[in-house]
């Protein structure tokens, strides 16, 4: 019996998010509107270093299906922590939000939960400084098949890919939801990641993924292109459907052999932080196919929910999804 529109499989993070300026991020050797993996060492001296920060649980697959639940979604989320103090304000937040979390944290002795230090510039762009503890140590043994059974769609997090027993615990995940008819999605989580995974993503994306999202930098990492245009032609033939994002340009929907579908991007007063919006595009996208939307509907609630995120700090929405898109007309 399906309980759950989108079950997430990620990186569980504590997002600690705070604002500096572009000379914080020269003095620290940051790359600008980058996700960074740093060690224990690097996560600590910028925590001290960096202004006050907001402290909330997050991961992109986690923020997606916080979304997804503010849309009116049954969400829920699968995802590593500790038994320690950051590990409880991850399960007690997530939660609260609304998404199933039943995950049991590691055992004594594990690595401490992960943690991304966001520090975001006055223009809106978020640098991403991640410590991911013990969050990749996702194994078979976390995946729920019970869970992963009772949903349209599983949601899987790029992220995850960087150890071998994340890319075993996707595999299974995988093929839990193909032999209960359910969809896997895919998340390409950023170019970097893309570069170092390349090979295997091609792979499983062409034996295993219904729904493909990634961004215009992502799609052209991917396919080594040097355009737009390029990236889509081979998405176009290696996907069943793909949802590739543009930011201030909108989206573009390839589904099969039926004429791409442009989608706008959602007026937006004036950007506050980025952090969240390719999240929050997904959880619009993921419940909107999730419920049986035409893929024109579920692009622009993916469109709206990225625009309300970027105009405010942080990936909670700070409003319900669900009433703006009722307001918007998207949702009866």
């Amino acid at each position: 019996m399906q309980q759950h529109d989108v079950v997430g499989i990620g990186n569980a993070i504590v997002d600690i998010i705070g604002r500096c300026d572009d000379g914080f991020l020269a003095r620290h050797d940051r790359s600008k509107g980058s996700m960074q993996l740093v060690d224990a060492a690097e996560v600590a001296a910028l925590y001290a270093a960096m202004g006050p920060g907001v402290e909330i649980s997050g991961g992109s697959v986690a923020n997606t299906m916080v979304g997804v639940a503010s849309l009116g979604g049954r969400a829920a989320f699968i995802g590593k922590t500790a038994a320690d103090q950051f590990g409880q304000i991850f399960r007690h937040d997530i939660r609260a939000a609304g998404v199933t979390f039943e995950t049991p944290p590691a055992g004594v002795g594990s690595e401490p939960t992960g943690r991304s230090l966001i520090l975001v510039t006055p223009d809106g762009q978020r640098t991403m400084n991640t410590f991911l503890g013990v969050s990749p140590q996702l194994s078979e043994a976390e995946i729920d098949a019970t869970l992963i059974s009772a949903a349209r769609i599983v949601y899987l997090e790029g992220y995850l890919f960087d150890r071998p027993e994340a890319k075993a615990a996707f595999r299974t995940a995988a093929r839990v939801a193909v032999g209960a008819g359910r969809q896997v999605a895919l998340s390409l989580s950023d170019s970097f990641c893309v570069d170092r995974h390349r090979g295997a993503f091609l792979a499983f994306i062409r034996s295993s993924v219904d729904i493909l999202i990634a961004n215009e930098a992502e799609i052209t990492a991917l396919y080594q292109v040097g355009s737009f245009e390029a990236a889509l032609a081979a998405a176009r033939a290696d996907t069943k459907l793909a949802a590739l994002t543009r930011s201030e340009k909108g989206s573009v929907i390839l589904s099969g052999a039926s004429t791409p579908i442009s989608i706008p991007a959602a007026p937006v007063p004036a950007v506050v932080d980025t952090t969240g919006a390719g999240d929050l595009y997904a959880a619009g996208l993921l419940y909107g196919i999730s419920r049986g939307l035409d893929l024109g509907a579920a692009g622009r609630l993916g469109s709206l929910a990225a625009a309300h995120i970027i105009t405010q700090i942080g990936a909670r929405p700070g409003v319900s999804l669900a009433e703006l898109a009722r307001a918007a007309g998207l949702l009866g």
